[in-house]
Parts: structure tokens; sequence; C-alpha cells
């Protein structure tokens, strides 16, 4: 039996958004994952993975610290002997490609987002794009979840090999099975993500005192980790009664059934909102920033409303727009939404390309 590894950066994430993929894998292959555990571990060990515990820091930048990872990803792929590797999101792709390259194993890397370190470009820019280059130079393919990524890297040559483009890491439609469209006239809004600068919750925040205050049965409602930074605030407009936060929840159906639109107004460098396509499976609008990630999911007036990035002002007027709206045409919006994912977004795109890429390099062994 061939032997897979996944390097990923942490669990959660794998269980999250790969799982459909490992049990395909589980079926054919011996498959171990390297990642932080961070959850979801003993689910992946059921699921027939052996997890190594493998704890970095993600954000950083201490170059000791970063040739130590190649080091301990070339001890761990020697000791465990794989024939195919996958790598997700930034540093196992920079470094764990390094390492494959190394000891000349084929491996496949998905670039989950570029990070802000290359987005935001000046020195760290620098920096970071000869590392992708080297992180890739010799990966049999490469699969970027969006355009704007591939034409990036495509322009910088950190590329020169095979690479697809991937409908992010898709969408399972059976587990976000269409949901019923809230029935009455008040709307629930809600948010979901790390609750931080880049992911726009400033301009959540401002638009919920704005609108709480003309719209007073509107409901503003956050999930997710709340940064320090905006503890305080957060605290304070919760117990004002001007939104509902919630904290993490792993529940996400339910926080799609409460909600008749999920406002994303994040500026922050993702792949593809995996936020976004889950909402639309389940039925619901989306209010979202025109970038890369959620520009391919939201149209315009059709499952719901694009805003500029970091504009409260503009934030404002689309979730003041989409409460004048009628319920059937809010509902509507939402049916718009679960065809679009299911014309384009299947998670079953994605693994099916896997699956293919991974039984040739196996068949060239």
């Amino acid at each position: 039996m061939h032997k897979i590894l996944i390097i990923n950066n942490g669990t959660s994430g794998l269980f999250g958004f790969r799982r459909e993929l490992i049990e395909e894998l589980v079926k054919r292959y011996e498959v171990t994952a390297l990642a932080t555990v961070n959850g979801h571990g003993k689910d992946l060990e059921n699921m027939g993975v052996r997890v190594i515990n493998t704890e970095f820091e993600n954000h950083g930048t201490n170059p000791v610290a970063e040739l130590k990872l190649v080091s301990a990803y070339k001890k761990l792929i020697r000791e465990i002997k794989p024939d195919v590797v996958l790598t997700y999101t930034i540093k196992p792709n920079i470094y764990g490609g390094m390492a494959c390259a190394a000891l000349k194993v084929p491996y496949i890397a998905n670039i989950t987002g570029l990070g802000t370190a290359v987005e935001n470009g000046g020195l760290m820019q620098k920096i970071t794009v000869p590392l992708y280059r080297r992180g890739l130079r010799k990966a049999q393919k490469v699969f970027f979840q969006n355009s704007e990524n591939r034409d990036f890297m495509l322009e910088k040559r950190v590329v020169k090999g095979e690479y697809d483009l991937l409908p992010g890491s898709g969408v399972n439609l059976e587990r976000f099975a269409l949901l019923d469209y809230p029935e009455g006239d008040n709307v629930n809004f809600v948010m979901m993500s790390r609750l931080m600068k880049e992911k726009g919750i400033e301009q959540f925040l401002d638009a919920a005192e704005t609108l709480k205050a003309k719209y007073p049965n509107t409901g503003f409602h956050l999930f997710g980790e709340c940064t320090e930074e905006y503890k305080q605030r957060v605290s304070a407009l919760h117990e004002a009664g001007t939104i509902n936060y919630h904290g993490y929840t792993r529940d996400a159906v339910s926080v799609y059934r409460l909600s008749c639109c999920t406002v994303h107004p994040t500026f922050y460098p993702e792949g593809m909102s995996n936020v976004l396509l889950e909402s639309c499976a389940s039925g619901r609008p989306i209010i979202t920033t025109d970038r890369a990630g959620c520009r391919e999911i939201v149209e315009d007036g059709v499952n719901g409303f694009v805003v500029k990035q970091r504009s409260s002002a503009d934030l404002i007027e689309k979730m003041e727009k989409f409460l004048a709206l009628p319920w059937n045409e809010r509902r509507e919006m939402g049916f718009a939404g679960r065809r679009k994912v299911e014309r384009e977004f299947d998670r079953r795109i994605v693994v099916e390309k896997y699956l293919k890429e991974i039984e040739k390099a196996c068949n060239e062994l």
C-alpha cells in the first residue's frame, strides 16, 4: 500500500476542509498527517489517519527556527517514507516543499492564500517570494484557490511546473444542505470569523451600532474567537444589547440556520472563503468585499451584495439595502447562492482532482 503524508499547520483545518479527501485517501493508502493538534486530532485518528503533532509558530520569522523546521520535516519524511506528500498553508508549502525537494519525494502543494507578508508588499514580500520559489520549485502540481493568487505567482515566476485552479476547498453540499429561510420580517445578520481587524470586525461593529438604533428588531450576531484588541468593544456592545456575541462554535449549521444574511467584510488575503461557500450552500445571502476569495462567490444583487474594503459607510448602505428587500427576495438570493455553489464549488471537484494527481504520482514511482 502506498503511503501519503499530509503536512498542514493544524488538525482543525484538515478535518474541517479536507475531510472528504481524507475519507477517500484512507480507503486507498496509508495516511499520516503532520500538523499542530489544535482540534479534531482524535477525529482524524478515528478515520484511520496517523497524526503526528508538529508544533511551530505560524507567524514566526526567526531564520534559525525556520531552518530547524526544514530539518524537522526532513527527519520525519525520512522516517515515514511517504510516496507522495500533500502540503497546505504557507509554512508547510514552503518548508515542507523544501524538505520534499531535497529528498526527491513527489509533493502536491495547495496555495490556500498568499498571506499578509506577500500581499502587503515591502520587505516581507521580497523575503517571502523567493522562499515560495524554493519551496514550490520541484512540486509535481501546485493547486491555486483563486485566479489572483495564481496570476501573482506566475508573474513572479514562483511556479514553473504544472498548476491548476481549484474552487477553493469546495463545500460539502450534503453536510451544508439547503435550510429553510427564516420566517418573519426581523433580520439576523451573522458574522462568523476570527474577530480581527483584517476580517472586517471594525466595519461590522460600526454597522451594528448605526443600524441597531434605526432598526431595533434587527439582530447582529458574532461567532468566533475574539482577539485581545477587540474584546473590550465587543463585550461593551454585547452588554448594551447592540450585538449578540456567541464566542467560538463548531456548530456552523446552527449559525446558518439563525442567519438571514452572512456578512463577511474581510480584507484578509484568503484563498477562498469557506464561510461564504457554506452560507451559500445553506441558502443564505451574503454581503462581502470585492477581493480574491470572495468576489468569485458573490454576484452583486443576485446572491448578495458587494462592499468596498475597509468601508463602514458602504457596509451600512448595503446592509440597509438588504433590510429594505421583501422577504421573498431575500429568500430568492439564498436560493441563487445555493445554485451557484452546486454548479461551481462542489467539494467533489476538489477530491477528484487530488485523487487523479496522487494516482499519477504513484504510477510513476
